[in-house]
């Protein structure tokens, strides 16, 4: 899912050559982000529009070659001339007057022409990874000679070769893009660039690199860039395999009043790999050369009375928001004078909104995780270890507005549940980091799916050692991490190949806090009182039906809507409730006679305790309060789910709670025969412990002391 769409999308038509564009906001300021070379196109600056865009008019265009433009077929289409007056073009047709420039690669050199030689449009200008044609020579490899060469075999940079374009473009397109991105555990960012790669051919690309004998109609010497008057920013990677980072420094110095900023350890695109610091950076340039100060969107003025802290709750599911909010409660014992922000979305903030607790206004703008699983789920599967992969947009565009909120607040703590974004970005970052960090988490660690192969046990390897490296770089990000759980929950697996063991790793880095629960069902008072509190009889068996704060459950539901004839046929007395959630259409559902479809039930926990049985997705939460109340449950565990089917599970088995079910073999028979195990079962799960919230509370509350 995009973090953003949108508001506007067209065509620019220039000498009969069609230049797709979009449009992202509408303020009075505008921010052109110019295409690198064509072999991408403008989808690589994803993680720049969403958050920029809330402060001006970004627009961005795929250049000739790639995108949704035309791919001309004369190579004389291809000149810098051409590529110039593209950008022009744009400009005119979109009514923009003057713009800060952002440009990637050979788009960083088209700002700089533009800089140069139309200075009247260009207010300021960002060049990342530039293209520069001044100082040392280039990489040979990519030399003109080298191009043209014929080679009885290609292999390595031989590959930078016109033949070999001709013969295998698809090879030489991933060859070159894990070039551009040569940084450890960047299998996103190569994974992104092969798909945009291939959206052109060998070719188009052929045509723009023999286009480059074509001189243009000025001048690029040092003299270009002596002439450039306004604020430049140059962003480089010292490891950048594409354009030399003693290049760009030579245009640098020719910049009279430029700044230079090298990434240590960086490639060809730190707006991808590093997307946060270099947003950070080009906002604080901004900000200082140009005056354009974020909106201060309810900045807070400390006074000295109590403290403060911004609490970030998973919206995947409503499990998380009830636990978090009873460890607030908790600290709120503890500091009186404790105010709380959350930082939140829908479901969760529909929980927070109830327990009056405050939702940060910045909440609004946060882009919709649960949305994006629902778009990645298919029926009753999600690989949640891939939608998190392809949550990356959503992810840097929720951690600017963080960090914008952090920034803003002055917080004395952060309180982080699973918001793996923070934990991610704050890590590579830590000068970034603004407040103390409280890290609670109820399992560490992707594991492959079996259906995923090798290929994947490869990357969730990959990406469990990226984060082990950043948490044993950088122990103090972390201030605090609290593991929620006990160290039996952890599974008996490994992070992967040639990475420790989990049950040996995470003791070292996590205190443990036992499980924690909204509220133990041992507060809701006798099972017989609770019962009569929520109007069930004593004549009649409850079966809770729920699946979770997301859209994901409607396939299970339907499939236990045909089970309940079954049963009702052997069960008279029973009485089934469908609690459907707050993103599925409860009305829509077709249900059979005597079944009762509710939407959202806020105090869903003492339901699940008051009931003979349950049937439920595989969620920790949820499955746990069953549980911790005795409350005999089926549950069927998402295909592909790797948490769900490997962590819960193993913590589920320990406890002796709940019978596991794989969905797609399950027909309504069966589960009609588990329902009917169940509620048949003698066998208790072992104690949930009660007292969670209060030890995780304690544990994070000494951070304010």
């Amino acid at each position: 899912m995009r973090a953003k769409l949108p508001d506007r999308e067209g065509l620019v038509t220039r000498d009969g050559v069609n230049l797709a564009y979009e449009i992202y906001g509408d303020a009075p300021e505008t921010m052109l982000f110019i295409p690198p070379w064509s072999i991408v196109h403008s989808r690589i600056y994803k993680a720049q529009l969403p958050y920029f865009s809330e402060r001006f008019r970004c627009i961005t265009y795929d250049g000739r070659g790639n995108g949704k433009s035309d791919r001309p077929k004369d190579v004389t289409a291809y000149t810098l001339d051409n590529y110039l007056a593209d950008a022009l073009a744009v400009m005119d047709a979109l009514d923009v007057g003057q713009s800060i420039l952002v440009g990637l690669s050979f788009g960083g050199l088209l700002a700089s022409i533009l800089a140069a030689y139309h200075p009247e449009r260009v207010r300021a200008a960002v060049l990342v990874g530039t293209v520069s044609t001044i100082g040392s020579p280039p990489y040979a490899r990519l030399a003109a000679s080298h191009f043209s060469a014929e080679r009885e075999s290609y292999e390595g940079w031989d590959k930078y070769n016109r033949d070999y374009w001709l013969k295998n473009y698809p090879d030489f397109a991933e060859f070159f893009i894990r070039n551009i991105c040569s940084e450890p555990h960047s299998t996103k960012q190569i994974e992104d660039g092969i798909g945009w790669a291939v959206e052109t051919s060998g070719p188009t690309l052929i045509n723009t690199v023999e286009a480059r004998n074509i001189p243009p109609r000025f001048d690029v010497s040092e003299e270009m860039y002596r002439k450039i008057r306004c604020p430049v920013l140059f962003i480089h990677g010292d490891n950048d395999q594409i354009q030399l980072h003693a290049r760009a420094e030579a245009a640098h110095t020719e910049v009279s009043g430029s700044e230079f900023v090298t990434i240590k350890g960086g490639g060809h695109n730190p707006l991808g790999r590093y997307p946060a610091k270099a947003n950070t950076l080009i906002s604080d340039f901004i900000d200082r050369r140009l005056g354009i100060t974020a909106p201060a969107r309810g900045t807070v003025r400390r006074n000295g009375a109590g403290k403060r802290a911004l609490y970030l709750s998973s919206p995947i599911g409503l499990g998380h928001g009830r636990r978090d909010i009873a460890i607030a409660h908790e600290m709120r014992r503890l500091h009186p004078n404790l105010s709380v922000d959350w930082l939140a979305q829908d479901p969760v903030t529909r929980l927070l909104e109830a327990s009056n607790e405050h939702v940060h206004p910045l909440s609004a703008r946060l882009a919709s995780e649960t949305r994006h699983i629902e778009l990645e789920s298919g029926e009753h599967e999600l690989h949640c270890f891939q939608a998190l992969r392809r949550m990356d947009e959503v992810l840097i565009k929720n951690f600017m507005t963080f960090q914008e909120a952090v920034e803003q607040g002055a917080y004395d703590l952060v309180i982080a549940d699973e918001a793996w974004d923070i934990d991610h970005y704050w890590h590579e970052h830590p000068e970034l980091k603004k407040a103390k960090l409280a890290w609670l988490t109820d399992f560490v660690g992707y594991v492959p799916m079996p259906s995923g192969g090798e290929h994947e046990a490869l990357l969730t390897t990959d990406y469990n050692a990226e984060m082990i490296e950043h948490i044993e770089r950088h122990p103090a990000v972390r201030d605090r991490s609290i593991f929620v759980g006990a160290p039996e929950d952890i599974a008996p697996l490994s992070f992967g190949t040639g990475l420790p063991p989990m049950r040996d790793w995470i003791p070292k880095h996590f205190d443990f806090a036992g499980y924690v629960i909204g509220e133990h069902p041992q507060n809701f008072g006798s099972r017989e009182q609770l019962r009569e509190r929520l109007g069930y009889r004593n004549d009649e068996r409850i079966c809770i039906v729920t699946v979770g704060g997301s859209g994901i459950g409607a396939h299970l539901i339907r499939r236990i809507l045909q089970a309940y004839p079954i049963v009702k046929a052997k069960l008279t007395d029973l009485r089934m409730i469908v609690v459907a959630g707050p993103r599925i259409d409860a009305a829509a559902m077709v249900a059979p006679e005597g079944v009762e479809m509710r939407a959202f039930v806020a105090n869903l926990d003492r339901h699940l305790a008051a009931c003979d049985l349950a049937l439920v997705q595989g969620g920790l939460t949820t499955c746990m309060e069953l549980a911790a109340a005795s409350t005999p449950f089926v549950y069927f565990p998402l295909r592909n789910h790797f948490e769900q089917n490997f962590h819960v599970a193993h913590r589920l088995r320990r406890y002796g709670a709940g019978i596991q079910m794989d969905f797609a073999a399950s027909t309504p028979d069966m589960i009609a025969d588990a329902m009917m195990q169940a509620l048949s079962s003698p066998d208790k799960p072992k104690p949930v412990e009660a007292d969670g919230a209060r030890r995780a509370a304690r544990m994070i509350a000494e951070l304010l002391e």
